[in-house]
C-alpha cells in the first residue's frame, strides 16, 4: 500500500482527533496536511502501526500548536468558542449519543479548560479509546502519568459535563420551540425553555458585533435574543440542521448566514446559548451551503458526511 493510500485510510481520524484538539476546521486541515508531509518522508518498513504513528504525529502536532495559539487566545476579542462544524444526521441511536456527546459545542468548550496534554490525553482515552501504553507514546509520557493526567482531566470537567445525557428528540423539540417562541417574539414562551442561570456567548472575533462578555441570567438573555431577532426580522430566515451532532439554528440575512447557534440543554432547560458570529468561522458552513437559505426554509439540508 503507497504512503497515500495508508494515510486516507486514516484521514477521518486524524481529523477527528485534530478538530476536537483545536476547535476550529481550518487548523485541524493543517495539522491532517502537515502530518500528510511527515508521513511522506517515513520508511513504512520501520512502522509497527500505521494507525498509531499518524496518530502520534497529529497529537503532538496540535499539543504545540495549542501552546502556540494561547496568547492568541488570551488577545482574542471578546468570548472564544469553537468553530461549528456541519454533520450528517444517523438514524443509529448509539452511535448519535457519542457523537453528539464528543462534538457538541458545550463538550469543545469544556475542553478548553484543559492543558494541551491534559487535553490530548482525555480526548484519546475517552474519545478514541487508546490505551495508556499508545497514549503514553503519543504524549511522551509514563503509563502511570497518563493515567494521574486522565484523573485530573476528569476532576477538571466533571462539574460542567450533564450528569444524564438529553435524547435527540428532546433537543429537536426544545429547538423548534425555541425558533418558535423568538420569532414570534414570545418572551414569556423563551423563558419556559431557559434556565434561570442560563448563560449566553457570542463569538464575533471582533469583526462583526457580538456580546463582549457573557450574559447570564434568563430575563437578560431572552431580553437580549429578541432585541436581536427584532433587528433582523424583517430578512431573516431560520433554517434548523444538525451542528456539531445536535439541532442547531442557522439564521439567514438576506441570503447570507449572519450567525449559527447551538444549545447546552440539561435537566429539560436550555443551559447554555452558544452563537457564532465570526464570518471567518462560519466561512466553511456558508460555502458548503452555497448561500442558498430563502429556499431552504422548508426542507432540511443535505449535506455529505464530514470527518467525526
Amino acid at each position: 500500500m503507497s504512503h497515500l493510500e495508508t494515510f486516507n485510510e486514516h484521514r477521518s481520524l486524524l481529523f477527528a482527533i485534530a478538530y476536537r484538539m483545536l476547535g476550529t476546521v481550518t487548523d485541524a486541515e493543517d495539522m491532517v496536511q502537515e502530518t500528510f508531509l511527515r508521513w511522506q518522508q517515513t520508511a513504512q518498513a520501520t512502522v509497527k502501526s500505521a494507525k498509531t504513528y499518524l496518530a502520534t504525529i497529529i497529537t503532538r502536532l496540535c499539543i504545540d500548536h495549542l501552546r502556540s495559539a494561547r496568547v492568541q487566545r488570551e488577545q482574542y476579542v471578546g468570548p472564544w468558542l469553537p468553530e461549528p462544524l456541519m454533520t450528517e444526521q444517523t438514524t443509529d441511536p448509539a452511535v448519535s449519543l457519542e457523537l453528539a456527546d464528543s462534538l457538541s459545542m458545550a463538550f469543545l468548550v469544556v475542553l478548553e479548560r484543559l492543558s494541551p496534554i491534559e487535553r490530548a490525553v482525555f480526548l484519546l482515552r475517552e474519545v478514541f479509546d487508546y490505551d495508556y501504553e499508545e497514549i503514553a507514546q503519543m504524549v511522551g509520557k509514563s503509563p502511570a502519568n497518563c493515567r494521574q493526567i486522565l484523573r485530573r482531566s476528569r476532576q477538571h470537567i466533571s462539574d460542567r459535563r450533564p450528569r444524564f445525557p438529553v435524547s435527540d428528540q428532546q433537543q429537536e423539540q426544545i429547538t423548534a420551540q425555541f425558533v418558535k417562541a423568538s420569532s414570534q417574539g414570545n418572551l414569556q414562551g423563551l423563558l419556559t425553555l431557559l434556565a434561570k442561570d442560563v448563560t449566553y456567548w457570542s463569538d464575533g472575533g471582533g469583526k462583526v458585533s457580538a456580546a463582549l462578555k457573557p450574559l447570564q441570567g434568563a430575563m437578560k438573555v431572552a431580553r437580549f435574543l429578541l432585541a436581536l431577532r427584532s433587528k433582523w426580522l424583517s430578512t431573516s430566515v431560520t433554517h434548523i440542521a444538525e451542528i456539531n451532532g445536535q439541532p442547531g439554528i442557522i439564521l439567514f440575512v438576506n441570503g447570507c448566514i449572519h450567525s449559527v447557534t447551538t444549545f447546552e440543554i440539561v435537566d429539560g432547560y436550555i443551559q447554555s446559548v452558544y452563537t457564532m458570529r465570526n464570518p471567518e468561522k462560519l466561512k466553511r458552513i456558508d460555502e458548503k451551503l452555497n448561500c442558498q437559505s430563502p429556499q431552504m426554509n422548508s426542507k432540511p439540508i443535505s449535506s455529505e458526511k464530514l470527518p467525526t
